[in-house]
């Protein structure tokens, strides 16, 4: 159950990267109180999360489990393009977000309960629990929401928006594609190393690709103000 919990709570975290519950989480922080906002958040979680591993368990139990890992494979990928895309609050969810009712708490729940259905972390979570203890992913997969969304209350409390979201997007997509080529192996190669080694080398190139785009737009930068300063040179003498 530990091993279910600790896998659940960090897809279910990185999941939860730049989605639009994310985004309701930051625009009711302002305006109801921080812990008004966390406990909407965890009712509506716990619920839906619930009904989640509920259906994810029974299916797992009537479908293979190398079928299982090909389709959370094939689920995962499709997760990581859908987190490249990015996620925005339709008019109408911002004006549900922007609405002061008369009980906040409720506003919060009803608000989370319904923008999780059919969200991307609600089929993560059915794919979990297809394969793992369903307690664990249920409990993982909360906690890993709650997390993420406490997480933007803080960063859109104190960083605003200084913190560059489509390095975040990048970051849960590539986590996701490791996620889903490491499924998708598992269930094709059942009990090979093949998982494993694809998914650290995806990793891997995908730091390195970072740290050289972290260098180039750095140099990048640096070209104008020493442009500036040449010129600056030229000009005094």
């Amino acid at each position: 159950m530990f091993a279910a919990l600790l896998l659940s709570f960090g897809v279910i975290f990185v999941a939860e990267l730049g989605d639009k519950s994310q985004l309701m989480a930051m625009t009711f922080a302002l305006r109801y109180k921080w812990w008004v906002v966390i406990g909407g958040i965890t009712v509506a979680t716990t619920v839906v999360h619930l009904v989640s591993v509920g259906v994810g368990h029974y299916l797992g139990v009537a479908i293979p489990a190398s079928v299982i890992s090909i389709v959370g494979g094939v689920a995962f990928l499709v997760f990581a393009l859908w987190t490249l895309r990015g996620d925005s609050l339709s008019e109408d969810e911002e004006n549900k977000a922007a609405r002061v009712g008369t009980s906040a708490f409720l506003a919060v729940a009803s608000a989370f309960f319904l923008a999780e259905l059919g969200d991307k972390t609600m089929l993560a979570t059915i794919t979990l629990a297809a394969d793992n203890d369903w307690v664990g992913v249920w409990i993982g997969s909360t906690i890993g929401m709650v997390a993420a969304d406490a997480l933007a209350i803080v960063v859109g409390a104190v960083l605003g928006r200084h913190l560059p979201e489509r390095f975040i997007q990048l970051a849960a997509a590539t986590l996701f594609l490791v996620f889903g080529v490491m499924l998708l192996l598992e269930g094709l190669f059942p009990g090979s190393v093949a998982a494993p080694i694809a998914g650290g080398l995806i990793l891997a190139v995908a730091i390195v690709a970072g740290v050289v785009h972290y260098v180039r737009s750095r140099r990048a930068a640096a070209l104008p103000a020493e442009a500036d300063s040449a010129s600056l040179g030229d000009q005094a003498l």
